[in-house]
């Protein structure tokens, strides 16, 4: 009989660490698992999916003065194996602790070099600007006295603006005029700092890197169609897929690899960790990057089901499988496989010829 494997799984509270818990409990087959839940909220409905998780702890900000001892306190409490770290400041803090001693149990963190410029979406951008896998971009200070002269003589209407920094759309709109970007950064005031990129009408894409010690392992892509409560954003995007597709592409899992090569190579940093690289095509079909996650993303379950179990991968590499091939595997899906989610609803996989038509 297989060894229990003791996880704890950070931010339970949003959908990507539920999803990470459902792929490798419900899903995997690598060991039995004692999962155990961590979140800064007490009303974080994964806290008390006790059929999910088998203890769950309230912890501080990652960002306090009292987060270590706290995290250290459970880890040595519950006998911890593994720590999956999902949310993004969570993910900072301990690639800052383990840039300057040892983590306190087994966790496949990125290298803090890495982080921070790729967390950085003006960085990430000027970084990659020279090798054609980015959209014509500029910076946008929203003090610029200068500001219709300074963006119209870089950009063309429509352009796509967003937050300098952070995910899941944060701040997304499509520009049509000035006068749209007036009412948008006026609607946005806790953002001082936005990118502008040329718009990309293309597929919206997402691939997937787990990278160890040193070795890129496992890749695998999917298309990002529709939005969960896309109604309530004005740019239509939540960060959370409702409709996506589970996709063989070899030009995205290229493109996705070069940026990855050239930030790593940048930054110095070891390859190593998570990575999600989001993607847009041009007019021509020619996938750009847009941003680079530090982490899975709400759907990985997705891939689980459909065979790409990334997140049992991440397992077994830090538990040190012997079984587990080492070798760079880059994930193929039966064609025709879609999914569908929705808040407070396990996702449905499909093939999309099967989807209901009207009439």
């Amino acid at each position: 009989m297989s060894t229990k494997l003791n996880i704890l799984i950070t931010g339970v509270g949003g959908p990507t660490p539920r999803s990470f818990a459902r792929a490798i409990k419900e899903v995997g087959s690598y060991k039995s698992y004692r999962l155990i839940a961590t979140d800064i909220h007490p009303y974080a409905i994964g806290l008390y999916q006790t059929a999910l998780f088998d203890k769950s702890y309230i912890t501080p900000k990652s960002s306090g003065p009292d987060y270590w001892t706290a995290m250290e306190s459970i880890i040595k409490e519950e006998k911890i194996d593994i720590a999956i770290i999902l949310p993004e400041q969570e993910v900072l803090t301990w690639s800052h602790r383990q840039a300057s001693g040892t983590l306190p149990c087994k966790a496949l963190i990125p290298p803090k070099k890495a982080v921070d410029k790729m967390l950085d979406k003006g960085i990430l951008t000027e970084a990659l600007s020279s090798s054609g896998l980015v959209p014509t971009s500029v910076l946008i200070d929203i003090h610029n006295e200068n500001l219709k002269e300074y963006t119209e003589s870089s950009l063309k209407y429509p352009y796509w603006i967003r937050s300098a920094t952070g995910s899941s759309g944060l701040g997304s709109f499509k520009i049509e005029s000035f006068d749209d970007l007036q009412r948008w950064v006026s609607i946005n005031k806790g953002i001082n700092n936005f990118i502008a990129s040329e718009y990309l009408p293309g597929r919206n894409l997402a691939c997937k890197m787990l990278y160890f010690n040193g070795k890129l392992i496992r890749s695998a892509c999917a298309e990002r169609v529709n939005y969960i409560m896309a109604k309530v954003s004005p740019s239509g995007i939540t960060g959370n897929t409702s409709f996506g597709r589970l996709i063989n592409d070899d030009t995205v899992f290229a493109a996705a690899k070069q940026a990855m090569d050239i930030m790593f190579d940048l930054t110095g940093a070891e390859k190593h960790g998570f990575y999600t690289v989001d993607l847009k095509e041009d007019e021509l079909r020619v996938p750009k990057v847009t941003e680079i996650n530090v982490r899975h993303v709400a759907f990985t379950q997705c891939f689980a089901m459909g065979g790409a179990n990334l997140c049992e991968d991440t397992i077994r590499l830090l538990d040190n499988d012997p079984s587990f091939n080492m070798d760079f595997h880059l994930y193929e899906f039966e064609e025709g496989l879609i999914f569908l989610r929705d808040v407070d609803e396990r996702p449905i996989l499909m093939k999309e010829e099967d989807l209901m038509k009207l009439g």
